[in-house]
């Protein structure tokens, strides 16, 4: 069975979850560079969820899911299909309340993400690499173990849980005028979006998308969602078509959504690298990248920038 799966939080959820991942997870720090700023002819605020736990903010939203249910459902474990942060970030939260986390993982998937799933305790279930395959073992493991499912961006509990970064942010920060995360499934920028308006209704909302998995640019641009994009991207984290829900709260809250390309990124990554000094997957960069080619559109504001993971294979970094 699973949890409230595609209504939206309320701010009040959002802020239920910051009180139950307290104890959990990490405040991530928010890092400032004078050499980004001079670049970029904005005020950066970045803020580092490549220091969470896991290493992405995936960690809050499965930490709330985790927490969030009752003791009998709990009992039964939790199962999510992922090949990276999210089964990853829901392996750990469930080692905090003492659980099982049954993770389906497609053939073929990023060997260190897989290894990282399987130190943090999950059982692993193989199947193809096609999203039916997923599903459907799934929901397998779901009716022989009673587990609950873990949805990695249109559960209610995880975008409550996505959406404590932007809370953290906004008591770290004062005065932002504007706020972009990167877009995938629409977790995270959902989560975000309606956290920030609740608490400053007139902030800038922007979303940062690989020009090769441009989904949720076209979903917003033609009014109805867009399934048809078959993802080109190195962001490997930015593949997932973004949730209907999801989409539903980029349009409420006027998120405006920047494509970039991979090799824009890439050259944002590795600024992040050696300006900020500090490591994040190609799929976090796109929000530097996408500051830097709208530079008009950002100059003069301050801006808070979340960094999303650094998750990195060492062995095949993107510019080599």
């Amino acid at each position: 069975m699973s949890h409230e799966l595609g209504a939206l939080p309320s701010f009040e959820q959002i802020r239920d979850a910051a009180a139950r991942i307290a104890p959990h997870a990490r405040v991530t720090p928010v890092l400032r560079s004078d050499a980004l700023d001079a670049l970029s002819g904005a005020e950066l605020h970045f803020k580092c969820e490549n220091l969470q736990h896991g290493g992405a903010f995936k960690f809050r939203g499965a930490c709330n899911a985790v927490w969030a249910l009752g003791d009998a459902q709990a009992a039964h474990g939790v199962v999510t299909h992922s090949s990276g942060n999210h089964g990853n970030a829901l392996a750990m939260a469930a080692a905090t309340r003492g659980i099982a986390a049954h993770v389906v993982v497609p053939e073929g998937a990023v060997r260190a993400k897989i290894a990282a799933i399987e130190r943090a305790g999950a059982i692993l279930h193989r199947c193809a690499p096609t999203q039916a395959a997923r599903e459907a073992m799934t929901a397998e493991v779901e009716k022989t173990t009673g587990a609950v499912l873990v949805h990695p961006y249109a559960d209610t509990q995880v975008m409550a849980g996505q959406g404590t970064v932007v809370l953290e942010l906004l008591q770290q920060v004062r005065g932002l005028d504007a706020l972009i995360t990167p877009v995938g499934g629409g977790g995270l920028a959902s989560g975000a979006a309606i956290a920030a308006h609740a608490i400053q209704p007139a902030l800038a909302l922007f979303g940062a998308e690989p020009l090769g998995a441009d989904d949720a640019a076209q979903s917003l641009a033609h009014g109805a969602r867009v399934t048809s994009v078959v993802p080109d991207t190195l962001c490997d984290g930015l593949r997932a078509l973004v949730g209907e829900r999801n989409l539903d709260a980029l349009r409420a809250h006027r998120v405006d959504v920047i494509t970039v390309s991979d090799a824009e990124t890439i050259a944002a990554m590795q600024l992040l690298w050696s300006e900020l000094k500090q490591v994040v997957e190609v799929s976090s960069a796109t929000v530097l990248a996408a500051i830097l080619q709208q530079r008009e559109r950002f100059a003069g504001r301050r801006v808070g920038v979340v960094l999303t993971g650094g998750n990195v294979d060492l062995q095949a970094l993107p510019w080599y």
